[in-house]
């Protein structure tokens, strides 16, 4: 071919818009798109399968702040994408899916016989993703991949998917070379005057205020540091969600840690008067399994207006948790602690805010301490003295990780989970593209269920040289469905797997691989910190939950 196509277009614009990286599989229908990275500067990161692609633009996405940009095939190719685009659209992760599609004269339901055609390929998409476009002309390819862009990024934040032909990708085009493109990207949605009045004075006059601190904090730019300068003024406690682990370091005497399914913390909730709650639906897990019933006003601020009330009576405030945050803090008083209220009627006695968080952990730890969990708690204890406090770390659904949810202290680095939509395979494949985007050593944790969704990376791993430690928890099946079976019928059915020799599976990746013992884990996860390129470290063991409240 000569000349310039639909497929420079496609990769002119996304260099303009300021993408770097890009992830994916080549794809009949889609060759154009991957013909014109040659003739680029975007990297291009080859994984095996178009889930794990999505997994890991959805790491770098989380941890750069950038858009993670995805390149597929149509038909199985993009199907077999939604499912981790669902964890994307959960957790509100900035992607942008461009998948090809059949010629134009196949599109709207004519059946051509084309290969990989679907009826709406679209329809599909719609359930877990932000937005939908077909792209019939070349010339249109910049505006509507700038358009993409900016929704993507706009909070609530989340995946968009792109069509484009296979003819327009291959047709040669008089479009001049894309230089100059902007995503034109909103500013973030403040909370309106009155809303935040009326949340300041509610506030202001709370005798037993509490801060709850989900996902949306820690998506928002500057968000937990303006949550840390509110829950100050306030001399509020701040217990934090699953998601919204490390919204406020663990360290923080304000800090009434993550223990989300812990009954003592839902009493704590539930006997606000005033319950702050910043990006969080109130959510199955938040709720504590729909235990939470609160008796005192909640004010709940979210940038998805679909989420406000959808659990609760509440004051909603739409808006993005940064900016509400940032308007609540200067609608009230600047003290060490609120005196009184905007209106000027002094609250009640006042308790304070580090005395009640401490002594919620204590009791926490004093529950957790009654129960034979002592080899749980060591394992946590000797993965957090491993991993470097700034590490990015990523944890799939296996029970290590629902410890983590509320047991690890995410410190300066960043902790990331599939808890929002629940899907195994996460964890390493994201951990890759974020390693990738970043350049820093990023730690994985995956049960041997869930390795074997995203097994195939090992060779994205190595073929990338990718700076990652992964931890492979081998209890022989599905470990946590293997206890809620047996909670509920005394005995478990299918959780148990037959599985390979993880370590001789890694070799044959040609990756550095390391058997470990409860023991020796700590150890040996620190060691991989100090090496290049991608190690497996694999301890056989089984772990228990701590005992439903």
């Amino acid at each position: 071919m000569t000349g310039r196509n639909g497929g420079d277009v496609t990769v002119e614009s996304l260099t303009a818009l300021g993408a770097t990286h890009v992830f994916g599989i080549p794809g009949q229908h889609a060759l154009g798109l991957f013909d014109a990275i040659r003739r680029s500067d975007l990297s291009f990161v080859s994984s095996r399968v178009e889930n794990n692609s999505v997994f890991a633009a959805d790491g770098y996405a989380r941890t750069t702040g950038e858009v993670g940009v995805v390149f597929c095939s149509t038909g199985p190719g993009a199907l077999t994408a939604l499912g981790a685009l669902q964890e994307a659209y959960a957790a509100c992760v900035p992607i942008l899916m461009i998948t090809s599609q059949i010629p134009r004269d196949g599109l709207g339901g004519a059946r051509k016989g084309y290969l990989h055609q679907l009826d709406d390929q679209q329809a599909s998409a719609r359930n877990v993703t932000r937005s939908t476009a077909v792209v019939r002309d070349a010339a249109a390819i910049p505006g509507v991949l700038a358009d993409a862009w900016a929704t993507a990024q706009a909070a609530p934040a989340g995946p968009v998917w792109v069509e484009i032909p296979q003819d327009v990708l291959l047709d040669e085009v008089t479009v001049p070379p894309v230089t100059g493109l902007e995503a034109g990207v909103r500013a973030p949605r403040r909370p309106r005057p009155e809303i935040t009045a009326e949340a300041a004075r509610l506030l202001a006059a709370a005798e037993r205020p509490v801060i709850l601190a989900g996902g949306g904090v820690r998506r928002s730019a500057g968000a937990p540091a303006a949550l840390v300068a509110l829950a100050e003024i306030l001399d509020a406690p701040v217990v934090s969600t699953a998601g919204g682990n490390g919204s406020i370091p663990l360290a923080h005497p304000l800090s009434a840690g993550a223990w989300i399914e812990d009954r003592y913390t839902t009493d704590l909730l539930e006997d606000a008067d005033v319950l702050l709650a910043i990006g969080t639906s109130f959510g199955e897990v938040t709720s504590n399994y729909g235990t939470f019933a609160p008796r005192g006003r909640v004010i709940q601020v979210d940038a998805e207006a679909r989420v406000l009330g959808s659990n609760h009576d509440v004051l909603g405030v739409h808006a993005d948790a940064g900016a509400a945050l940032t308007d609540l803090a200067a609608a009230l008083p600047v003290q060490g602690s609120v005196q009184g209220s905007v209106q000027g009627s002094p609250p009640g006695p006042r308790r304070s805010g580090a005395s009640v968080a401490a002594d919620l952990r204590t009791r926490v730890q004093d529950r957790l301490d009654a129960q034979d969990l002592a080899a749980e708690q060591r394992l946590l204890a000797d993965l957090r003295a491993a991993v470097p406090d700034g590490a990015e770390t990523f944890w799939d659904m296996t029970i290590a990780a629902y410890w983590a949810w509320s047991a690890w202290d995410p410190r300066s680095g960043g902790f990331h989970t599939a808890q929002a939509s629940g899907g195994l395979g996460f964890g390493f494949p994201a951990a890759i593209g974020a390693a990738l985007g970043t350049g820093r050593r990023t730690f994985a944790v995956t049960g041997d269920g869930g390795a074997m969704y995203s097994i195939a990376e090992l060779a994205t791993a190595r073929q990338h040289d990718a700076e990652v430690t992964w931890l492979v928890i081998d209890d022989g099946g599905y470990g946590i469905l293997r206890e809620y079976m047996t909670g509920a019928f005394g005995a478990a059915t299918a959780t148990e797997l037959a599985r390979p020799d993880f370590v001789r599976l890694a070799e044959a990746f040609g990756i550095p691989v390391h058997a470990a013992t409860p023991e020796t884990v700590g150890e040996i996860v620190a060691s991989t910190f100090t090496t290049s390129g991608p190690a497996v470290v694999v301890l056989p063991t089984t772990l228990r939950m701590f005992s439903a409240t």
